[in-house]
């Protein structure tokens, strides 16, 4: 005879809580594991506001982007009753948020409206909201770890969240921080293909439709000598000519529209287009990974980054053994940085090494905007070229004034009236071309360490055997 244990009905319910709370958590953990794959920012923070609640079990949460440096506004809402914090702007040092912003850690208070460690600007719509508790951490941007958005969660009620809350907190701001990142480069990858688009575009009309325009408007210009005396076949011939220089003028505009783009786009698309051309001219894999929004060059400091990206690939082509390239574009050291970086194995060809005249003629002209070069050999896997240009060139120093315009020191000896108060500034050198391709070890391998970290984060996996 088989016993069945009997189950009283408060163990049942408890399994059932169990259970249940089992199944909220695995919803949550899928919800928080979509928030990464959401590619559009708006979406993302919407989303994000209702996340931090659900996970906190908070009744309330909300998030603010910030619009400015040192400024955030509250826009995404869940769980609220009103629409009294919809739209509030909260500058740093000021309430909850601003101290987080001031901080740039997770900052609570048990009772908002009482805390003494917050300013009290925002009383008014925190208690039309019938708000109390409440926990703001920062959302920081995991490349530039600048903080782009605070995540709060509020209660009712007075109260504490405890350090569970405030690590959970914290683990979705970090989700929520890759999310962001993630919808900016989508942003930023679909921008360059839509302006890459337009180029072909510009390309393809200017070499067919317009050198169909120009054919038919030499032989009109042709058919005029045969139509001698008849009127009106020159009359019909002039008509013709008219229309096809009002299409040619429509065209030339087309095109012009055509070729307007935003400045920080060109450079991203023209770095593309050679990945392109050199994947499609040798067969091998040539990726193009843009690391976030650059500032804007002036065309001689961009025209520098292309020539070393074409250098760079020709590199590789003429002597590397490689499967893939992975070419990196984005923002560095108050400048804009491009690294060409290929898995070559084996033994360096002849020149492979930097010793050829194109490499030091690129050295040369990044040494003349300011910048600085280095290629590097990694015993194992292939190369890096990389080359960095400042976005503002460095401020030279004046030159010193010559003794006969110097002001004459006081009979107390203190300073000339101009110098109060004033120190000479120094101004940055640039390092020239020489000193660049003759850089020490230790400089050799911390640039080799900074060029393979951001490419072979994106490098795509290497084709094996079939």
């Amino acid at each position: 005879m088989c016993h069945r244990r009997a189950v009283n009905p408060a163990q049942r319910r408890a399994a059932a809580r169990v259970e249940d709370g089992q199944h909220r958590l695995d919803a949550l953990l899928d919800a928080r594991m979509s928030l990464l794959t959401v590619l559009d920012r708006v979406a993302a923070l919407r989303e994000s506001a209702r996340l931090v609640r659900e996970v906190s079990g908070a009744n309330a949460g909300f998030v603010a982007e910030l619009d400015r440096p040192g400024r955030a506004v509250i826009r995404w809402l869940s769980g609220n009753q009103t629409d009294a914090l919809s739209g509030l702007v909260v500058p740093i040092g000021q309430g909850l948020g601003g101290r987080v912003l001031a901080l740039g850690r997770p900052v609570q208070v048990a009772d908002y409206l009482t805390a003494p460690s917050i300013t009290h600007h925002f009383d008014r719509p925190v208690r039309e909201e019938g708000l109390s508790g409440l926990l703001a951490a920062p959302v920081v941007d995991p490349l530039t770890g600048q903080t782009v958005a605070l995540a709060y969660v509020a209660l009712r009620i007075a109260g504490e969240f405890g350090t569970a809350t405030i690590d959970a907190l914290q683990q979705v701001a970090a989700d929520i921080g890759a999310a962001l990142r993630a919808a900016e480069q989508a942003a930023h990858r679909s921008s360059t293909a839509v302006a890459a688009e337009r180029r072909r575009l510009q390309v393809a009309l200017h070499d067919s439709v317009g050198a169909m325009l120009f054919s038919i408007g030499a032989q009109v210009h042709d058919l005029y000598d045969l139509a001698g005396a008849d009127s009106s076949l020159a009359t019909r011939l002039h008509r013709l000519q008219a229309e096809v220089s009002a299409a040619s003028g429509a065209l030339r505009e087309s095109l012009f529209a055509l070729s307007e783009s935003a400045p920080d786009r060109a450079l991203p698309v023209t770095v593309a287009e050679h990945c392109r051309s050199f994947e499609t001219r040798t067969g091998v894999s040539a990726r193009f990974v843009q690391l976030g929004a650059l500032p804007t060059l002036d065309p001689a400091r961009a025209e520098v980054l292309v020539a070393a990206v074409r250098e760079g690939l020709l590199n590789v082509e003429k002597h590397a053994n490689a499967a893939s390239v992975v070419v990196s574009l984005g923002p560095a050291d108050g400048g804009v940085q491009v690294a060409v970086a290929d898995d070559a194995t084996g033994p360096a060809a002849p020149g492979a090494l930097g010793s050829g005249l194109g490499l030091s003629t690129l050295a040369e002209r990044v040494s003349c905007v300011a910048g600085r070069m280095s290629f590097v050999r990694d015993e194992e896997d292939g190369c890096t070229l990389r080359a960095w240009v400042p976005v503002v060139p460095p401020v030279s120093a004046s030159p010193p004034a010559s003794p006969a315009a110097s002001p004459p020191a006081s009979a107390a000896g203190s300073p000339p009236a101009s110098a109060v108060g004033s120190r000479p500034a120094s101004a940055p050198r640039s390092r020239p071309a020489s000193a660049s391709a003759s850089a020490s070890a230790s400089d050799r391998a911390s640039d080799r360490a900074s060029d393979r970290a951001s490419a072979l984060r994106h490098r795509p996996p290497a084709a094996g055997p079939d």
